[in-house]
């Protein structure tokens, strides 16, 4: 892969609205570059064209900073793979308390060397299927998730883990997005389609209380 200069990065990302600072657009292009590197070994992502890796992994995740406006807080990615949307999302807000959940071993090595090769902290890499993890009593502000799938099962267990005004955000396509959406016991904001995509939307729901 052709590493990105930072110019090449902000005109990338500018239409996801974040107002990225120089400093964020260095981690961004260090971030692919060491997703480049790495995925030469291990299957960390599908996509192998450069600029839509910035356009997909960064750009969507970041899009969610400024939507939700995610700047502090406890946030848990589940699945997160190859840090898809947790780390981008702790580049553009550092105040975030970033949990990254990933059962993959040597994914969760990519993870520990993304991190703290990018200078990020905190940041906590959990090896564990999400429905294991136990966060304490303190619970997460957020709990994000792209491309999981079984979100019937993930709706079950969030609860376990969300303060009582926490907000689960899910990046689906548009015809999932309808399906959740009916998913009892949640309280769903409408669809917010993502830029440049036609079917990829950010979903975002509450727990609906007595």
């Amino acid at each position: 892969m052709t590493a990105f200069t930072v110019d090449q990065m902000r005109d990338i990302l500018e239409p996801f609205h974040a107002g990225l600072t120089e400093a964020q657009l260095i981690h961004f292009c260090k971030y692919a570059q060491l997703l480049a590197h790495w995925n030469q070994a291990l299957n960390l992502t599908a996509v192998s064209d450069p600029e839509e890796i910035a356009t997909r992994h960064f750009g969507e995740s970041i899009f969610a900073s400024t939507t939700f406006r995610l700047s502090e807080g406890r946030l848990a990615d589940v699945g997160t793979g190859a840090g898809f949307p947790g780390l981008p999302l702790k580049i553009v807000s550092p105040a975030l308390d970033l949990t990254l959940l990933e059962p993959n071993a040597k994914k969760c090595a990519f993870l520990t060397e993304a991190y703290t090769g990018l200078g990020l902290d905190p940041v906590a890499v959990i090896r564990s299927r999400y429905e294991d993890y136990d966060p304490g009593a303190a619970g997460v502000d957020f709990l994000v998730s792209r491309a999981l799938g079984n979100y019937k099962q993930l709706l079950r267990w969030s609860p376990r883990i969300l303060k009582r005004d926490g907000l689960v955000i899910l990046w689906l396509g548009a015809e999932d997005s309808l399906l959740v959406s009916r998913s009892n016991g949640w309280k769903w904001d409408s669809p917010i389609l993502i830029p440049g995509s036609r079917r990829r939307v950010l979903l975002a729901g509450r727990i609906t209380r007595s």
